[in-house]
């Protein structure tokens, strides 16, 4: 269904309630996903939702609300209420839409593919079915948690009071198995995914399972190891969520509100030359992509550390204004309350060197396969968190190393990254190659 005029109807019913300024999101979609333990359907859902969301500016003051009842009642009842509500709230300097708008431009992503959708359920329920098959079925594989299928669709609209109005249509289709073992009474477990748009950015459920058992088998047999300070390889995954920490203490909001240890530092070098992060809001089939942000921006490649040098802080028009920045296309947002910062497709570039290399140039040191806990301050950098992996001896993985605790602080762990790896490869919206810091604090026996 086509929202264009209801929403334009709203905009105005708005500005007539006392609003000098609005905007609104509506979203609908549908989600489709399956669960299958022992070959056996375990849970199925198929459900459709629906939602609006609008945001009011009286004056400097603003107030947001959002609803799924879209009878003409309830949304004239919505609007004036909004608009009462922001009367009521204090003043804020910074508030207010974009100073800027232009029209949406006609960009082609490719978010949407019709291909997981036309699948036929029971050929869902079979991809997931074979790649627990798999799993189960690979020696020293003793148990299940399960294997999923998970599909959906979704259709956006944007629009407000400075004309702009614009939407795009999403998909996104995924498949994981999660399989057990156990060794001497020890029991692990470890999972694979794979996610796209449609169909042909997927792996083969076989290679969901294989990969999964896999990784499943290599944490048999973990020990500690004896607390020292060594270099410290992140794999893919686990150096995604080092670089999560970095983007998080890039947001214009975290600098505003004094919680970054990047506060002040543009121009400055704070990272190894080695690494460049970009975000790249316009990535074809991305995951993270998309025509325009949260607040009808157009959305761009941001590069805010190149080189390990810092260049800017991520933005919205709140968190630019506050600080004295410049949006950057990066205002993510739901239906209720206003936009924030956040990334689209996120990863570090790679360097030219393959895993391999890097793991055989140390001669003692930790691989890291899983992190566990919270323990990333971004408002002092401080990094504590509990770790899984192999240990590297004379440039070989040896035994799993399970129950330490790897500890440093960002602002020397970014500038002691020395080796970037060349496997950069997307199964999200966030990805990054291996890295390898040169030397961590590990805490064991």
């Amino acid at each position: 269904m086509d929202y264009r005029e209801l929403a334009a109807d709203l905009l105005k019913m708005a500005r007539s309630a006392g609003a000098d300024a609005a905007d609104l999101l509506v979203a609908e979609g549908t989600e489709f996903s399956v669960t299958v333990r022992q070959g056996e359907v375990e849970t199925l859902k198929e459900a459709g939702s629906k939602g609006l969301g609008i945001r009011v500016f009286v004056g400097k003051r603003t107030a947001s609300s959002y609803t799924s009842d879209f009878s003409r009642p309830a949304l004239q009842h919505l609007v004036e209420e909004t608009v009462g509500m922001a009367r009521a709230t204090g003043e804020d300097e910074a508030a207010g839409l974009p100073d800027e708008m232009i029209p949406p431009e006609d960009v082609d992503l490719a978010l949407h593919d019709p291909s997981p959708a036309a699948l036929p359920t029971e050929e869902r329920i079979e991809r997931a079915r074979k790649g627990e098959a798999v799993a189960l079925g690979t020696p020293g594989i003793t148990n299940s948690q399960g294997a999923s299928w998970g599909s959906g669709e979704s259709s956006l609209l944007l629009a407000n009071t400075m004309g702009f109005m614009g939407g795009y249509r999403t998909s996104s289709v995924s498949l994981s198995v999660v399989p057990q073992a156990e060794l001497d009474g020890q029991m692990e477990r470890d999972y694979w995914y794979t996610t796209g748009r449609g169909l042909e950015d997927l792996e083969t459920p076989e290679q969901v399972g294989r990969i999964a058992a896999e990784r499943t088998l290599r944490r048999l047999g973990a020990q500690q190891v004896a607390t020292c300070q060594a270099p410290v390889v992140f794999d893919p995954d686990t150096a995604a969520e080092l670089m999560g920490a970095l983007f998080s203490a890039l947001s214009g909001y975290a600098v505003f509100r004094n919680a970054t240890f990047l506060k002040d530092r543009v121009g400055q070098e704070v990272a190894s030359p080695l690494l460049t992060l970009v975000d790249d809001g316009r990535m074809f089939r991305g995951l993270g992509a998309r025509p325009f942000d949260g607040e009808g921006l157009p959305t761009r490649r941001n590069v805010p550390v190149e080189r390990g040098m810092l260049g800017f802080y991520v933005c919205d028009s709140y968190a630019a204004r506050k600080i004295g920045g410049t949006p950057s296309g990066s205002a993510r947002r739901g239906l209720g309350g206003g936009p924030g910062v956040g990334a689209g497709n996120l990863f570090f570039e790679p360097g030219a060197t393959s895993p391999e290399e890097i793991i055989g140039s140390v001669e003692r040191g930790l691989y890291v396969t899983d992190l566990i806990g919270f323990g990333v301050n971004v408002v002092t950098g401080d990094y504590s968190q509990g770790a899984v992996g192999r240990w590297i001896e004379k440039g070989k993985l040896t035994h799993p190393v399970h129950e330490v605790t790897i500890a440093g602080n960002l602002n020397e762990m970014l500038k002691d990254v020395d080796a970037v790896g060349n496997d950069l490869v997307f199964r999200g919206s966030s990805a990054s190659p291996t890295l390898r810091v040169r030397r961590m604090t590990i805490s064991g026996s």
